[in-house]
């Protein structure tokens, strides 16, 4: 799963990717037109339960990509200008986390020279919309042609598509908030639209905003928010001191200052709702292991997750919920007299926290 970073100049899009990574790039880095990739652990306190009962060789986290997205440029008048290379940096991403300013700061002046929350969504917005409406219509425009020379049965199915898009964005409205069911969803992958992919609006506050940053928030979530648009709230700044620390003293740190969720923490969690993730577990002694799944996937499903030769040669999974499991002292034994480890077949769907062993020929 690779999520990118946008923001305007000085929103502090550089800042959160260097918090999340514990990656500190130095001015010459931050300057090369180049997009920063990296990869980050999900942290898991389930996780680390299971190692400490298991003591396996090894403990395997499931992981995200992270991408500080390059390409924004500041035009002649001083606003921001959205280039080609931006959008074919976005385009690559499964959901974007936009670092909207909410903090002033007269030393790092706004490029658009006030602090406007509600007006810097709306020009992501409105240039993904404009740039996804440019390719729906040229689509459509050669597949009503195609269609006049050939009865094509995937053009047939790819126009209503389409034209559901078409009709979305000219209503200014981004294609995350249409209806698509999995198919079509499917179809529009190869055209690597913008506005389809889900959005998380992550708020950057200062320290001296802390009693108001969740009204503020909240104000932002309503006339802001949507369906697969999610918003979050940090501190820059304080994240940035965080990241420097041992975990021990980072703890310390977040008790003082009243931060109940790591920035990391609250961006891992945001985007997994967002894109509908969930995650099961693999045990033993040689490997504890996180994998990341779609939620609503079998347990077939799951299986081909850890090999595609395990969805072919799928037989049936043992499986026991991790709360089920420690509750019952961690012992297998005790949770199967408990009627809780158990087997199910290839239809059962598995749940967040699961924690199985798959049966293969």
């Amino acid at each position: 799963m690779q999520i990118g970073i946008v923001g305007l100049p000085f929103s502090g899009k550089s800042t959160l990717f260097q918090t999340i990574t514990r990656m500190h790039l130095d001015a010459h880095a931050l300057s090369r037109a180049e997009a920063h990739h990296a990869i980050v652990k999900v942290p898991d306190a389930r996780l680390d339960k299971l190692s400490e009962l298991f003591s396996p060789k090894s403990t395997v986290y499931a992981t995200i990509e992270f991408v500080d997205v390059v390409g924004l440029k500041k035009g002649e008048t001083g606003s921001t200008q959205f280039t080609t290379n931006f959008f074919s940096n976005v385009k690559t991403n499964d959901a974007l986390v936009q670092v909207v300013r909410l903090f002033s700061n007269d030393a790092v002046p706004h490029p658009d020279g006030s602090i406007d929350a509600v007006r810097d969504i709306r020009a992501f917005e409105t240039e993904f919309i404009l740039a996804d409406l440019a390719i729906t219509e040229t689509r459509v425009d050669r597949v009503k042609k195609q269609l006049q020379k050939t009865q094509d049965d995937h053009l047939k199915k790819e126009l209503p598509v389409l034209e559901k898009c078409k009709h979305t964005l000219e209503s200014e409205k981004p294609l995350r908030e249409a209806d698509f069911t999995k198919e079509e969803l499917q179809l529009l992958k190869t055209y690597q639209l913008l506005s389809v992919k889900p959005m998380l609006l992550a708020l950057n506050f200062d320290e001296s905003q802390r009693t108001t940053a969740g009204e503020i928030s909240n104000k932002i979530a309503a006339s802001s928010g949507g369906r697969n648009t999610k918003v979050m709230s940090f501190f820059g700044k304080i994240e940035m001191e965080l990241s420097e620390l041992s975990d021990s003293e980072a703890t310390e740190f977040m008790q003082e200052y009243g931060i109940k969720e790591s920035a990391l923490r609250a961006l891992i969690r945001e985007s997994y709702s967002l894109l509908g993730l969930q995650s099961f577990f693999t045990v033993g002694e040689d490997e504890c292991r996180a994998w990341t799944m779609k939620k609503g996937m079998t347990a077939q499903e799951a299986a081909g997750v850890i090999h595609s030769d395990f969805y072919a040669k799928f037989i049936r999974s043992e499986v026991v919920h991790y709360d089920d499991f420690v509750r019952h002292g961690g012992s297998f034994a005790k949770a199967k007299e408990a009627g809780l480890w158990r087997l199910e077949g290839k239809e059962y769907v598995v749940k967040d926290g699961d924690i199985m062993s798959i049966r293969h020929s």
